[in-house]
């Protein structure tokens, strides 16, 4: 009987495993878990990014195609090294990102966790302020590093397409950009990745962190009850959480993103140095306001996906961190 309790207990978990905090985790098993788990996720979901950039960018023709027929017309052309054309880059570059990003968020999100502790607000509020406030913060300090990689990568990802540069590797690309334009080109993009991804990141991991508050409470689970959901309900529920909060995201920051993308991107805009403004204007005039939803479907998979492979990755990784004592 003890050896059956001992087994059941194993099993099932209590409800604070779901919410582990920073000083519960051994860093460097968090970080060096987290690279390789990560890269796996990344590789999963590539592809989408790579036909969501295509069509963002490419004339009229590919970008009213279906995801599905960009997908295939890639393969046909390129073959499986087309579909992951830049993931090189972006998986390796992105590690000390991928670092600096973790990190800001666990650590922002504990502090602002325990400033809360003391308002009187609901659990389900404190938390998901908790973690939007975190995730706003991770993605400001991130940006830094993130928008000069993802510049790089998106001018590799598109090289095929009619107007393209031809770049022969990564640091190619930042020495074309760095000469035409100094390092400001390899920021192109940032203020608006700044003030509008952030928000959109802060509602994500807000609408995660209470999404999953209301789905455990909705399924009987309570801190101080004697109910415990096992491996697969935790993860269950999480990864329903972060399809949710991906697939909203996805429809919220859609025509931000063709815009942003565009303006990394496109360089055959005449002599003036492309700004939001005219890279918006050109978009308006080539395909209405229609064209600011180009790429939508891969992008609303990719960002599905992303929610779900991402977040579950991401727990696990901490589970798999926490501190034995």
């Amino acid at each position: 009987m003890a050896l059956e309790t001992e087994s059941v207990s194993r099993d099932k978990l209590s409800l604070a495993d779901t919410e582990i905090d920073w000083a519960r985790l051994d860093k460097t098993r968090f970080h060096i878990i987290g690279a390789v788990l990560f890269t796996v996720q990344q590789a999963l979901i590539h592809p989408t990014a790579v036909v969501k950039t295509r069509m963002q960018v490419a004339d009229y023709r590919l970008a009213h195609m279906p995801g599905m027929v960009v997908f295939k017309d890639i393969l046909r052309n390129d073959g499986i090294p087309g579909v992951f054309r830049g993931f090189g880059t972006s998986a390796i570059g992105s590690l000390p990102g991928r670092v600096l990003a973790l990190t800001s968020l666990e650590m922002s999100k504990d502090m602002m966790l325990k400033y809360t502790q003391g308002l009187n607000m609901p659990e389900t509020t404190r938390i998901g302020v908790a973690n939007g406030v975190a995730g706003m913060f991770s993605n400001l300090i991130s940006s830094l590093y993130i928008v000069p990689l993802e510049v790089i990568c998106q001018r590799l990802i598109v090289q095929g397409l009619p107007g393209a540069t031809f770049y022969t590797d990564p640091f190619d690309v930042a020495r074309k950009v760095i000469k035409a334009e100094g390092f400001r080109g390899l920021y192109r993009g940032f203020g608006l990745t700044a003030l509008t991804n952030s928000p959109a990141v802060a509602l994500w991991w807000g609408a995660y962190g209470a999404a999953q508050r209301i789905i455990w409470r909705s399924l009987g689970y309570r801190d101080d009850s004697e109910k415990k959901p096992s491996h697969m309900e935790m993860m269950a529920v999480q990864a329903t959480a972060g399809m949710v909060a991906g697939a909203c995201s996805s429809v919220i920051t859609t025509p931000i993103d063709t815009v942003k993308t565009r303006l990394q991107v496109i360089d055959d805009y005449g002599v003036a140095r492309p700004s939001v403004l005219r890279t918006t204007k050109i978009l308006l005039k080539e395909d209405g306001w229609w064209g600011f939803y180009r790429g939508f479907g891969p992008r609303f998979l990719n960002m599905s996906l992303y929610g779900t492979t991402m977040i579950v990755t991401y727990e696990l990784i901490k589970r798999l961190s926490v501190k034995h004592i």
